[in-house]
């Protein structure tokens, strides 16, 4: 669609209004939208339009204005949320090396996940954790991300069957709990609270100048995410993400995701899983 292909719409937006929005997302979060998301933005804000029965994008851009309350809606309506269990598993296989390598003599493994959307990110590394280190093992999993509505998903821990179509039965039967035929929970798995006590789950803004984190992290999983920043964004992101990593941590990015202009700051050891170039001996 070009700027000058406007159908008639139930709100009233012009482009002036897109701009409005992806420079104002910018300012907050950091995450760079293209002209293509013209017609993504508009579907995602009248929602919140009907919601505050507004007739306009600028009514609603007045609206923000006036209405602090709001912000959190403008962004999680926004942000894009698209995730899997066990979405590529040569991570999840690198995740259980590196706890099965490094056990032993006390230590405790914090990991990140640091876009956990609704949760089964979080819920994979869970998984992984057990099944290498056994029940009760000495790992804790942070889990952020900027949408305050997925988050409380995912600290419910319950997802249509559907959506578990990442899991193999053997884990469908070890860490979920079905819903039985002809309850309201039929159709539905819930993660069994082995999973859930080993995730937190906190709401966090990455562009933030303060993240409310406790480092060191042993493994930071930060994928997908990068994509929707500019590079000086990425670059400031990464410089503020390795220093966070144990000596012998890993940083964990997207298939999509490369930082080989970011070679003083890690170093690429398998498929987009990168070490930070100061422990590199």
């Amino acid at each position: 669609m070009t700027r000058t292909e406007i159908p008639e719409r139930e709100f009233s937006y012009a482009w002036e209004d897109f701009e409005s929005v992806r420079k104002l997302l910018y300012s907050s979060t950091g995450i760079s939208m293209a002209d293509s998301k013209f017609q993504l933005v508009y579907s995602r804000l009248a929602r919140r339009l009907r919601a505050l029965r507004l007739h306009s994008v600028n009514d609603y851009l007045n609206y923000l204005k006036n209405h602090s309350e709001e912000q959190e809606h403008f962004v999680n309506a926004l942000t894009t949320n698209l995730t899997a269990f066990f979405r590529e598993p040569h991570h999840f296989d690198a995740l259980a090396r590196f706890l099965k390598e490094k056990a032993g003599r006390g230590r405790r493994f914090t990991l990140w996940c640091a876009a956990a959307s609704t949760g089964e990110e979080p819920y994979s590394m869970a998984m992984v954790a057990l099944e290498a280190l056994g029940d009760s093992p000495p790992v804790s999993i942070i889990a952020t991300d900027i949408d305050s509505q997925v988050l409380q998903q995912a600290r419910q821990g319950v997802y249509a069957a559907e959506r578990c179509k990442g899991l193999s039965n053997e884990r469908l039967k070890q860490f979920c709990l079905r819903g039985r035929a002809g309850t309201p929970q039929q159709g539905m798995v819930k993660m069994r609270p082995a999973l859930q006590r080993l995730i937190e789950f906190r709401t966090l803004n990455l562009l933030s100048s303060q993240w409310a984190l406790q480092p060191p992290f042993d493994i930071i999983f930060c994928r997908n995410v990068m994509i929707y920043f500019d590079k000086p964004t990425q670059r400031r992101l990464l410089e503020r993400m390795v220093p966070m990593l144990v000596d012998d941590g890993l940083y964990i990015a997207g298939h999509s995701e490369s930082f080989t202009n970011a070679g003083n700051l890690v170093r690429l050891v398998d498929r987009t899983v990168y070490v930070p170039v100061r422990k590199v001996k």
